[in-house]
């Protein structure tokens, strides 16, 4: 008579808890993309300068802080020149998380707070002529582009922490820098397409 063996098997997160980590890791994104543009913007003149080590450190806090990833390996040190591209690389992504972050900003003031920044009257407004029915319209249809910009956060982290662990000496898949070039020519078509309508 066959026995049979009990294989232990993992349990699955449950959905309250799924649900947190995909809050937290979207937080984690939005905070980490908007830090990208400002560091970069720091780390660039000072790996010119010749502070590629310490440089190499802002990034690696940057990575282990806000997205909570791994560390990088303390006796591998990326030279000068390698900094100075990262440093390139990611001013490109932070312009181009520009277009998300500003998006998400603007869906939030037109959407959740919409009776605070649209005076009245609401006659001709999306839901209107009362303010119940226009703000909850200007919600609804900001939900959706809300979600977009978050999900192109989480892409350009994604993108972003893979180019810091080349950085630091992993291996660097040969998409990557064509996606961040993509990535920063997107950006910098709806940055401009945008100026254009000021």
């Amino acid at each position: 008579m066959p026995t049979t063996v009990d294989t232990p098997h993992r349990a699955r997160p449950s959905r309250p808890r799924r649900a947190h980590r995909v809050v937290r890791s979207t937080i984690r994104s939005l905070i980490y993309c908007a830090a990208l543009l400002p560091v970069a913007l720091v780390a660039l003149p000072a790996g010119l300068l010749g502070q590629g080590r310490s440089v190499a450190g802002w990034w690696d806090v940057l990575h282990t802080r806000l997205l909570g990833a791994h560390g990088a390996d303390p006796t591998r040190r990326p030279g000068p020149v390698a900094v100075v591209n990262h440093a390139l690389l990611s001013l490109l992504l932070g312009t181009a998380a520009l277009v998300p972050l500003g998006a998400i900003l603007l869906i939030v003031a037109r959407g959740a707070l919409y009776g605070f920044v649209e005076p009245g009257p609401f006659d001709n407004s999306w839901g209107g002529p009362t303010l119940a029915g226009a703000w909850l319209a200007h919600f609804l249809i900001g939900i959706p582009f809300a979600l977009a910009g978050l999900a192109a956060l989480a892409g350009i982290a994604a993108v972003h922490h893979r180019l810091t662990l080349a950085l630091h000496g992993a291996r660097r898949a040969p998409w990557l820098v064509p996606a961040t070039a993509l990535v920063a020519l997107f950006g910098a078509l709806v940055i401009f397409a945008w100026s254009r309508q000021l």
